[in-house]
């Protein structure tokens, strides 16, 4: 067995019961020894022995765009950047977000998966794929009801898909959102432990922008349009279903809500709360950084347009990742904002 999944075998016998998917998956991803997201590897990139790839394995122009539109909304929103700290929360190893030089932030941080930041003032909270990398439940609904979807792990280290003999306490809190009526055999993989890390980022004792780039649905298309779920696997670049093949060796994610995460936002005093596609959000708030991008060399072969294609284009990246911000305005805030004359 994998220690992994020895941890996972003492989990059960110690509980004396199957563990609920949120369990497995927060053991397979975050245990401080053998967790997935805890060892020290490349899990970003383009390499063999990376297992997927995002924005920031484009290259630079990714943070050229995000840059230019955080400073664009802070802005908008009669907030100064020179005055506002830019801070980048669960960045994979070699894989930070690269602003640049000319960048307009008071002081730029990054800190590693795991790390929580702490933040007054006025800041730009950014993040890149963290929320989907929160551990998860899953539901299936059988017999006219909603159940929910547990992991059994023998001794010999067998694991198998089994139902938990009732919901846990965080699905029962959702029971109200629950429709009454599915298609026998439907799946929802929600992960209330998203909703909970993006409350502890958003105490009132920063102000600013919030800014996160990652895989979500409505929650109306998580009901209507992912009959089979959304949580899925990825290892050596390849997108699998078989959830718990070598815990701790693969990445486990699913799409978040978007709504559940702005209802976050507006509870916390955000305003100005947009969900859009990654291609819409650039579009909108970085205009000047892409037609200067655009403009570059004409003519000749240019890897700054080739970068900004696969970032933009709706059959790359454009509309496979969307993006979630909010403002959080504070009140001596507004003695920056224009007067009319």
């Amino acid at each position: 067995m994998t220690s992994a999944k020895a941890i996972l075998a003492a989990q059960c016998r110690e509980l004396g019961r199957d563990l609920t998917f949120a369990e497995f998956s927060g053991t397979a991803l975050y245990h401080p020894e053998c967790g997935y997201y805890r060892k020290n590897r490349e899990r970003v990139g383009r390499n063999e022995a990376s297992d997927f790839f995002t924005s920031t394995s484009v290259g630079p122009v990714f943070g050229e765009l995000v840059s230019a539109a955080a400073v664009s909304l802070l802005r908008s929103a009669g907030m100064d950047p020179a005055e506002t700290a830019f801070v980048e929360i669960g960045a994979e190893p070699g894989q930070a977000l690269i602003l640049p030089d000319n960048a307009s932030f008071q002081s730029v941080r990054s800190l590693a998966f795991g790390e929580k930041p702490v933040l007054s003032g006025l800041s730009v909270l950014y993040s890149n794929e963290l929320f989907d990398a929160q551990p998860f439940h899953r539901l299936i609904f059988e017999d006219g009801v909603w159940r929910e979807c547990g992991v059994r792990i023998s001794p010999e280290g067998v694991i198998t898909e089994t139902r938990m003999p009732g919901l846990s306490a965080p699905m029962r809190a959702m029971t109200d959102r629950l429709p009454s009526a599915a298609g026998e055999g439907e799946r929802l993989d929600l992960s209330p432990a998203a909703t909970e890390l993006l409350e502890s980022l958003v105490s009132p004792a920063w102000n600013g922008l919030f800014l996160t780039f990652d895989y979500g649905r409505s929650w109306r298309e998580l009901l209507d349009a992912s009959p089979a779920g959304t949580a899925r696997a990825y290892r050596r670049h390849r997108q699998h279903n078989d959830l718990t093949a070598d815990p701790g060796e693969q990445d486990l994610t699913i799409h978040v809500c978007w709504d559940f995460l702005a209802g976050v936002l507006e509870r916390h005093g955000f305003a100005e709360i947009g969900v859009t596609g990654q291609e819409a959000f650039f579009v909108n708030h970085a205009a000047d950084a892409i037609a200067a991008i655009v403009a570059d060399r004409p003519g000749e072969f240019n890897p700054r347009r080739r970068q900004l294609q696969q970032l933009l284009h709706p059959g790359a990246m454009g509309q496979k990742f969307q993006v979630l911000h909010g403002i959080r305005i504070k009140k001596s805030a507004k003695s920056h904002q224009p007067t009319a004359n």
